[in-house]
């Protein structure tokens, strides 16, 4: 039975894995590099929790009772004596590796590990670790506290105990899961990325505006946000990152990343995160499109 959580990484998808299993009634671990990404991180899950206050979804002593759960370290030695542990850091293999080698040795025998990678897979990630029976991809979508859905998605390797328990814990968060084969970019994304990429490449050959792209998807397809606008909430690196991985998983031309993606992050142009993506959000108002 998992009593309590390890999460590693305290940005955007780390703090909300560990927002929504502390307002499930688990104790919740939450590292990263520093204390100061790590606080703040603690303040984004103070202030999503008082929304859900303020919309009447939680209690104000349920909100208390959620952040009493949560404690905070920024060394992976923390999570010693945790049940389950996911990795939620940056989208990148090396990164991820580093991490699982550095954590497994400060575990116990019993403790579950999961990536919340969106692409990468997972029985390459678990061959890196001393359990890869016990490992797992568990892809939460974002925002983690307002999507219902979790990728499920098992190595060669996991074993059928780790699955079933996997589940009883996705279920404790009221998550709705499909599961997934271990493929390069899972289900979600690998339709979604696609049509982003596509979108991108609209934008790239003067089919369209920003503007007009997305209001074409939403008005015509009855997208709830425009695929730009998706993607700069994603950021831009993530998505090309997705990119990449489909690419070279799949040796299909289809999945080449637009070099108008590409330059958007080699210039650091990655969305709403760094101010500026297919839309300029530095002005206070309205977000510009920046092309």
């Amino acid at each position: 039975m998992v009593e309590k959580v390890g999460v590693i990484g305290a940005g955007q998808m780390g703090n909300g894995i560990a927002h929504v299993s502390a307002l499930a009634g688990m104790n919740v671990m939450l590292t990263d590099i520093s204390m100061e990404k790590v606080e703040a991180g603690l303040e984004v899950i103070r202030g999503n929790l008082s929304r859900q206050v303020g919309k009447g979804k939680i209690t104000a002593a349920e909100m208390d009772a959620a952040m009493a759960r949560i404690k905070v370290a920024d060394s992976l030695a923390a999570h010693s004596d945790c049940d389950l542990v996911i990795e939620a850091a940056v989208e990148n293999e090396k990164i991820k590796t580093a991490i699982f080698k550095d954590l497994c040795p400060h575990l116990k025998k019993s403790a579950l590990v999961a990536s919340n990678t969106s692409s990468i897979a997972i029985t390459r990630l678990a061959s890196t670790t001393d359990r890869p029976e016990k490992f797992m991809g568990v892809h939460f979508m974002n925002p983690v506290p307002v999507m219902q859905l979790v990728e499920l998605i098992p190595g060669i390797a996991t074993s059928e105990d780790t699955f079933e328990r996997f589940k009883v814990f996705t279920g404790k968060l009221n998550k709705t899961t499909v599961i997934s084969e271990d493929f390069p970019a899972f289900i979600v994304n690998r339709i979604l990325m696609p049509m982003i990429n596509e979108a991108i490449y609209t934008l790239y050959e003067g089919v369209g505006s920003v503007e007009a792209i997305d209001s074409a998807m939403m008005l015509g397809a009855n997208h709830p946000m425009g695929p730009l606008t998706l993607a700069d909430f994603i950021g831009l690196d993530t998505c090309l990152s997705i990119m990449q991985v489909l690419y070279d998983g799949l040796a299909d031309s289809k999945y080449r990343p637009c070099p108008l993606l590409v330059k958007y992050v080699e210039a650091g142009w990655l969305g709403r995160k760094t101010g500026r993506g297919f839309y300029d959000y530095r002005t206070g108002g309205e977000p510009v499109p920046t092309r």
